[in-house]
C-alpha cells in the first residue's frame, strides 16, 4: 500500500514558484531518499507535506494512507503520524525538554484513544529511548535544543521520532553539520527505526549517508522537480558527474 501519492504537486513560497510538478509515491516500509542541489525544493516538500503556513500549494493532490493530506490541517496531520525532523531545530527557551515530550506523547496517545501516561511511565519509557539514541537523562532537564550542540539536536530529534512512532517520517537533512562519527550514529538510529509500517522520506545532500542505509529509492531534484529515480546507482552518477548530470 502506498503510504504517501504525490501527483502534480506545484507550491509556492511568496511570490516565487518552488515546486513544479512533483510526482511521488511511497509505500510502508520503503525509505527513499531525494538529494538535489541547494534551491532545488527539497525542503519546501518536507515543509508542505507537514502543513508549513508559507507553502502555498495552487495544483496537485497529496494522498496520505488513503486520505488527502492537503485538507488536514498541520495538527491534524501530526497527530495522524506525519512527523518531520528539521534540518535547524529551533531552541525554545523556557520550554523543558520533558514536558514538551510527554505532551507530544499524550496528544498522540489521545488521539488513538489509548491511555495517557502519567510521570512514572512517561520516564520509564523514555529513559530506555534516551539510551538507544545515545543521550543523557540530564537533556530531559534543559530547555529544548537551547544550547545543544548540533549533534545533540539531531539526537533530540530522533529522540521525538521514536517516542511519538510516526507512520510517516520525514527526516530533512538530519546529517547536517554531523561528524562521521555522528553520522554513522545516526544512521544506526534511523536503521533501527525502520519498521514494515512506517514510510521514510530522507532529505540528503551527501551520498556518503548512504552507504549506512539500506535504501529503496533515491531521486533526484532539480529545478523543483524529481528529475530522476532509481536506485543506488544514482549515487555513483552523482559522485562521478555532480548535479550538472540531472537537469530539469
Amino acid at each position: 500500500m502506498n503510504m504517501l501519492e504525490i501527483r502534480g504537486l506545484e507550491v509556492s513560497i511568496g511570490d516565487t514558484q518552488i515546486l513544479r510538478g512533483v510526482d511521488l509515491s511511497v509505500s510502508a516500509g520503503e525509505i527513499h531518499v531525494i538529494m538535489g542541489p541547494n534551491g532545488s525544493g527539497k525542503s519546501t516538500l518536507a515543509k508542505v507535506l507537514v502543513g508549513h503556513p508559507d507553502c502555498e500549494v495552487s495544483s496537485g493532490e497529496v494522498d496520505y494512507a488513503g486520505r488527502s493530506l492537503l485538507e488536514m490541517d498541520a495538527e491534524e496531520r501530526a497527530l495522524e503520524g506525519v512527523f518531520l525532523a528539521f534540518q535547524n531545530p529551533v531552541e525554545i527557551p523556557g520550554v523543558g525538554n520533558a514536558y514538551l515530550l510527554k505532551a507530544a506523547v499524550n496528544a498522540m496517545r489521545r488521539h488513538r484513544g489509548e491511555t495517557e501516561l502519567d510521570a512514572f511511565d512517561f520516564l520509564s519509557m523514555v529513559r530506555e529511548q534516551l539510551q538507544q539514541v545515545g543521550m543523557s537523562e540530564d537533556m530531559l532537564k534543559r530547555s529544548v535544543n537551547a544550547g545543544f550542540s548540533g549533534g545533540e539536536k539531531k539526537r533530540n530529534e530522533l529522540l521525538q521520532l521514536a517516542l511519538l512512532k510516526p507512520r510517516l517520517a520525514i527526516l530533512d537533512e538530519l546529517d547536517s553539520g554531523l561528524d562521521i562519527d555522528g553520522m554513522k550514529a545516526v544512521c544506526t538510529q534511523i536503521s533501527s527505526m525502520h519498521t514494515p509500517d512506517r514510510a521514510m522520506l530522507l532529505v540528503t545532500h551527501y551520498p556518503r549517508m548512504l552507504e549506512h542505509l539500506r535504501v529503496d529509492h533515491v531521486h533526484i531534484m532539480s529545478g523543483g522537480r524529481l528529475v530522476q529515480s532509481g536506485g543506488l546507482e544514482l549515487v555513483g552518477h552523482l559522485e562521478q558527474g555532480g548535479y550538472e548530470t540531472f537537469s530539469a
